[in-house]
């Protein structure tokens, strides 16, 4: 068995408390060292190392010892939308690089999106195809989104009969895109989408979309293409705020209809997030995510010939008033949680057009989601630490066994995390396979220390030979 000493978990609110951590593979014993602590009293590390010398306990044991050195324990983070692209579009990342990138940012299990696999996962094969190409490649846990596109939505009872499958089988939901640029998974109408929350809404699954009204988009491009406008203003008006609007307002239609459960990834607007903010308060089901992008940035960041090329997304990052609309939804509980939609390129074969159309979208960001919420939300005081860390970690609208607490008989994943050392953001520190990102220089207020996989170290800060590590991570089954 193994011990982990000296490490601070969260409570309820700010309030922390020290304890020690007994595991093997999963969490054997919680044994408390201090009581409960308002973070006020250890927010500087003066203040917490006056605070922790009353504690030391330099007590040899039978077990095998780790030092938590006083930082804080969180469970191992969860992000449900990323691009890890194997099998298929590897050239891009693949899921040696990013499983080492979200063990770096403290992340144990990922939900894979199903389009960005070859073939896609849009039935019980291609899943199975896409299990097979992962066995023994990846650092951490992972399941797979299912996935829904024109290609495969022609007859209800085949779709029926593939959904019910795929479900069987452990996705806990179905991708859609409202505007798709992927031949092998292409977008959805909205008559299309409605039929599929008709038959899935006695199902226990979702639909999570892809949401931008394709109408409102293709006639902009049109428009501007037209023009020879080739600048990321035309891309950014193009894919506006009205564009999510739109499609937004039929999402939440369509919720309301059928009683189906509809997820919307990556929301980047203020208008999108009041619209779903009274869809909830009248008891509509629907969820929501955004990522630290839309957090951050502005388009003004596109001025920036150093990064605009690197901040391109779909949809694109809006204005001020968006992004402090978005964090209001954090704040509220509009918004439901944080993932990335971590897409990696080879950022000097596909982010160096100087034509914006051209340039591929997506940023690879899975190793930077945890200390930036910690940062931004936490530390500056813009959201509890209880918040942030359930922002960072979605167990309870994905479930799996065993997963997502720090409490007996759960599978030991950790990660540790300084809540008192800075980093910046650079590119040679990243794992992913392609090192770019908007965020180049921006600093972080905390620092991922280490990450374990039921209770195996797969990542530790301070080792440089951490690719040599046993690829430990396996398919798991959402099990609710």
């Amino acid at each position: 068995m193994k011990i982990l000493k000296n490490v601070f978990i969260n409570t309820r609110d700010n309030k922390l408390k020290l304890v020690n951590i007994i595991f093997n593979d999963t969490i054997i014993d919680i044994i408390d060292v201090s009581g409960e602590i308002d973070w006020n009293i250890i927010c500087t590390l003066e203040s917490r190392d006056n605070f922790v010398k009353d504690f030391v306990n330099n007590n040899s044991s039978d077990f095998i010892e780790f030092n938590g050195n006083y930082n804080l324990l969180m469970y191992g983070s969860l992000d449900t939308h990323v691009h890890f692209n194997t099998p298929g579009y590897e050239h891009r990342e693949d899921i040696e690089h990013a499983s080492y990138a979200a063990a770096a940012g403290g992340v144990t299990t990922v939900i894979d999106m199903p389009c960005t696999s070859v073939p896609p996962v849009v039935s019980v094969k291609n899943l199975l195809l896409k299990k097979e190409a992962l066995q023994g490649r990846s650092r951490i846990d992972y399941a797979f989104w299912g996935g829904i596109s024109s290609n495969n939505a022609d007859k209800n009872n085949t779709i029926k009969k593939n959904l019910e499958y795929l479900i069987e089988e452990g996705v806990p939901g179905f991708k859609i895109y409202t505007i798709s640029g992927m031949n092998t998974f292409k977008d959805l109408t909205y008559a299309e989408i409605d039929n599929i929350a008709e038959i899935m809404k006695k199902m226990k699954s979702m639909i999570a979309v892809h949401a931008e009204d394709k109408i409102f988009i293709k006639s902009k491009m049109a428009e501007f293409q037209f023009k020879n406008r080739t600048d990321w203003q035309a891309y950014c008006e193009a894919r506006g705020i009205e564009a999510e609007v739109k499609a937004v307002k039929k999402l939440i239609e369509i919720a309301k209809k059928h009683n189906t459960k509809i997820h919307i990834v990556h929301l980047s607007s203020k208008e999108a997030t009041d619209l779903i903010r009274k869809a909830k308060s009248s008891g509509i089901n629907i969820t929501v995510e955004t990522c630290p992008h839309y957090l951050y940035f502005t388009q003004n960041d596109f001025e920036n010939k150093c990064i605009s090329n690197f901040l391109k997304t779909a949809p694109p990052v809006k204005f001020e008033e968006d992004k402090n609309g978005l964090w209001q939804g954090l704040k509220d509980g509009t918004i439901d949680f944080v993932t990335t939609d971590h897409a990696g390129c080879d950022p000097m074969l596909e982010k160096m057009s100087s034509n914006f159309w051209e340039v591929y979208g997506g940023i690879p960001g899975v190793q930077h989601r945890v200390p930036f919420l910690l940062s931004l939300g936490f530390i500056d005081g813009n959201i509890s630490l209880e918040k942030t860390i359930k922002l960072l970690n979605p167990y309870e609208y994905f479930i799996f066994e065993n997963k997502g607490s720090i409490s007996k008989d759960f599978d030991a994943d950790f990660s540790i995390i300084n809540l008192w050392e800075k980093q910046k953001i650079t590119y040679e520190s990243m794992f992913s396979k392609g090192k770019y990102t908007p965020f180049e220089g921006v600093e972080l207020k905390v620092k991922v220390k280490q990450t374990f996989l039921r209770g195996e170290l797969i990542f530790d800060s301070e080792h440089k030979k951490n690719e040599n590590r046993d690829k430990l991570g396996k398919f798991l089954k959402v099990v609710a």
